[in-house]
């Protein structure tokens, strides 16, 4: 059905040979020109991974994985926490798109992180802070409440779509250091 997707390791790859790339470069090197353009409003798109990230404008998965158009499934919300919203849509980019490899992608100094760290938000924010809170209990150190936050991510897609450590489809999680670019996997 998907015979063009790769597979999830060689996603991985070519996943860390983009973030090698980016760490040097000035500019996004993705392929984001008129003829790729038409060629994905033509032919449908086919993502290589599905990336989970926050919406913090300083991670941007398309520059950091050097990726362009149709490269990537791209999913943010603040914090990179997951609802039935988001699993909809990692569901739909696997099922449908074919993709087999599912990133959550952490960050230092996430503002939804610090939050739950640091007191009780109200309105709206507070449902996304409440799910980060239950990801990291009393942790202190922001390092490791982000990577909690992540790992609790990953938890909920494997658990809620099923996902086995010998599927098809794998989830991992990964940091991303913003001031240096670099992404760290975590499993």
């Amino acid at each position: 059905m998907h015979e063009g997707n790769v597979s999830a390791a060689e996603a991985l790859q070519k996943l860390k040979e983009g973030n090698q790339r980016y760490l040097s470069a000035a500019t996004c090197p993705g392929d984001v020109s008129q003829a790729i353009r038409q060629k994905t409003c033509d032919e449908g798109q086919h993502p290589y991974a599905i990336v989970i990230t926050c919406s913090d404008s300083r991670v941007i998965p398309e520059s950091i994985f050097s990726a362009g158009i149709g490269e990537l499934f791209v999913i943010r919300v603040a914090g990179n926490v997951m609802d039935k919203h988001q699993l909809g849509s990692v569901e739909y980019a696997a099922d449908h798109l074919g993709c087999k490899l599912v990133v959550v992608l952490g960050h230092e100094h996430c503002g939804a992180v610090g939050a739950a760290m640091g007191h009780v938000p109200e309105g709206f924010v507070k449902y996304i802070t409440d799910e980060i809170k239950r990801a990291i209990g009393d942790e202190a150190d922001e390092y490791r409440a982000c990577c909690l936050n992540v790992a609790q991510s990953v938890a909920v897609i494997k658990e809620s779509l099923g996902v086995k450590d010998d599927d098809e489809l794998k989830v991992c999680g990964a940091f991303y250091h913003i001031g240096s670019g670099e992404v760290e996997y975590l499993d």
